[in-house]
């Protein structure tokens, strides 16, 4: 029964992306998955199809040579292409001005241990968790090695043969005129080694589907776009190769009542206007909890009080950063008829002797621009 083409079974274009291939290989790997799907054998087959599909066409090599020669098997030409079978061009010229000029180009690029591609996760953490740091387990779609062929891609007990029509290299040269023309080697698909008792697990991959639980230890003072490196967490490699590693990027929700400023924590305070002209203590929220605040007698609106090592923590870990209390003073909008006399005797017993700082604004207005203040007012006085 022949295989379907790969880009069906994941349900994209041919030009899909790299982040639009694995998202959805995601999504049916979630749907089709073995724990999902207990005893379906053809939920479990479809799991395997996805995965393979996801396997060849996340590695851009295979990718590559996928999209020149297809479902390629030993024994098979490859695909059709402008010099009669699937030429790069790029080995072309590259072939040429080595024939040419003595360089040469490097060999057996297709074939051994190839390290495995890395993968990114994106992780959203609460305010405190990103202020004080905390431990996240992820699950982790991804492939790893076959234990069973140890990655070689071979039944137990067996190994892969070298290619005997390509000696390895993955790829065969004939000239063509004057262009020494070289093409993936038609009997191992490029691979350098031919199987011939695939391991039944993996098919011959050497790696198989898995998801996989990872502690991520997160730092105190991570912040948006932070990005953490797991040592070879990523995907496992090609043929035993090394596994390449995860990337965990941090998003930082957004809090109810504080903003970050670096290390800063900032919030809103508000106050009445007795306790900004008399002074008081009030309880503030921080990070550690209610704390008990100073309201210095006179605070004006827009003071910021500093509440110093109630902050974030510094990643470097030298401390904390503060919290920085940002005072807004609250009038009343309705006053009893008490309240109302009680404010009136206030103002009476201020007087004229208190000037408002917005007519000294004004003052300083008139002088930039060359009045005389103190005349215009004598002036305002006579009339």
């Amino acid at each position: 029964m022949s295989k379907r083409d790969y880009y069906e079974v994941l349900g994209v274009a041919r030009t899909a992306s790299e982040s639009e291939l694995k998202s959805a290989y995601r999504k049916l790997a979630h749907k089709f998955h073995p724990d999902k799907n207990p005893g379906d054998k053809a939920a479990e087959e479809s799991f395997k199809e996805v995965s393979e599909a996801y396997e060849v066409l996340s590695s851009a090599e295979e990718r590559a040579q996928y999209d020149r020669f297809g479902h390629v098997s030993p024994g098979q030409g490859g695909g059709q292409g402008p010099f009669g079978g699937g030429v790069d061009i790029g080995d072309i010229f590259g072939d040429m001005f080595g024939e040419v000029f003595g360089g040469g180009r490097r060999r057996g690029g297709r074939s051994g241990r190839r390290r495995g591609a890395d993968l990114r996760y994106n992780l959203e953490l609460s305010f405190e968790e990103a202020a004080f740091g905390t431990t996240s387990r992820l699950r982790i779609p991804r492939s790893k090695s076959c234990e069973p062929c140890e990655g070689s891609g071979a039944k137990k007990g067996t190994s892969p043969k070298t290619c005997t029509t390509c000696g390895g290299a993955g790829e065969v040269r004939f000239s063509q005129g004057f262009f020494a023309v070289a093409q993936a080697c038609p009997q191992c698909a490029g691979q350098g080694r031919i199987i011939s008792d695939p391991c039944p697990d993996c098919r011959g991959r050497g790696k198989v589907a898995h998801e996989s639980t990872v502690s991520v230890p997160i730092p105190a003072g991570v912040d948006d776009g932070v990005r953490l490196k797991l040592d070879g967490e990523g995907e496992a490699g090609e043929q035993g190769g090394p596994s390449g590693d995860l990337y965990v990027v941090i998003s930082v929700k957004e809090h109810a009542l504080f903003q970050r400023n670096g290390a800063d924590v900032v919030c809103d305070m508000p106050i009445s206007f007795t306790l900004a002209a008399l002074g008081g203590k009030i309880e503030v929220p921080t990070l550690d909890g209610k704390v008990e605040l100073t309201i210095p007698p006179g605070t004006q609106p827009g003071r910021v009080l500093r509440m110093r090592g109630k902050g974030i923590a510094q990643l470097n870990g030298r401390g904390r950063g503060d919290h920085l209390v940002h005072v807004t003073v609250e009038v009343p909008r309705q006053l009893t008829r008490k309240q109302r006399e009680l404010l009136e005797q206030l103002a009476e017993t201020m007087g004229e002797s208190q000037q408002p700082e917005s007519q000294s604004f004004f003052d300083k207005v008139r002088e930039l621009f060359g009045a005389d203040p103190a005349r215009e007012r004598r002036s305002a006085d006579e009339s």
